[in-house]
């Protein structure tokens, strides 16, 4: 997966990752910058510890009480769903990005790589892309904008004869629900290669 392979690591211009959500009602100056801490300090401990990381943890993280988490977020679920909707526009960013002017596979499989690249050093992110009901849902408006940008490129790729003429965004998902199984294992110490998964899968959809 290095050098000229399909899976090229070239740079793809996005926006910058945020962590903001909508609130249900203006916060005052202090209240918003305890959610914008918590927020951070959510990611950085899902990110390391999974789903299983205790509020206790994110809150000490963010040098808050477990008491102003709470408020701003009545159950870990909500604080969940708040990274998954982030996480869910980024990787949407980062396909909608991709240089379009580039081999019609590789336009394909770097957008798949980039986002790749984005999930396997976050543990919490591998377990809600390799199945997370409710955090899934939670995402669903980040999903369907991935989703949109993720079929406009089989499109392109299909009507150049670079890509399996039946393949489908269900399938992209399927790979990445693999994969999110297959980085989290590895993060645990499993002797698994999420990038040889990857590359494998992908080289299924390819067309021969």
């Amino acid at each position: 997966m290095r050098g000229g392979s399909a899976l090229s690591r070239a740079r793809v211009p996005e926006r910058p990752f945020s962590l903001s959500t909508i609130s249900p009602r203006p916060l005052r100056a202090d209240a918003r910058r305890n959610r914008a801490k918590l927020l951070a300090a959510a990611a950085e401990a899902l990110a390391e510890g999974g789903l299983d990381t205790q509020v206790e943890d994110i809150a000490r993280r963010a040098g808050v009480g477990v008491g102003t988490l709470y408020r701003h977020f009545p159950t870990k679920e909500a604080l969940v769903d708040a990274l998954a909707r982030a996480h869910f526009e980024r990787l949407a960013d980062i396909v909608e990005a991709v240089d379009r002017g580039a081999d019609p596979w590789e336009q394909f499989a770097s957008a798949i790589l980039r986002c790749a690249e984005a999930i396997a050093g976050n543990v919490a992110l591998c377990e809600i892309i390799g199945g997370h009901p409710g955090a899934l849902a939670a995402a669903a408006d980040g999903q369907a904008r991935l989703e949109a940008a993720t079929a406009k490129l089989i499109a392109g790729a299909r009507a150049r004869g670079a890509i399996r003429e039946d393949a489908t965004v269900l399938d992209v998902r399927t790979i990445m629900c693999g994969f999110g199984h297959v980085a989290a294992a590895q993060r645990a110490g499993a002797r698994l290669d999420w990038e040889r998964y990857l590359t494998i899968a992908l080289d299924g959809l390819r067309a021969r």
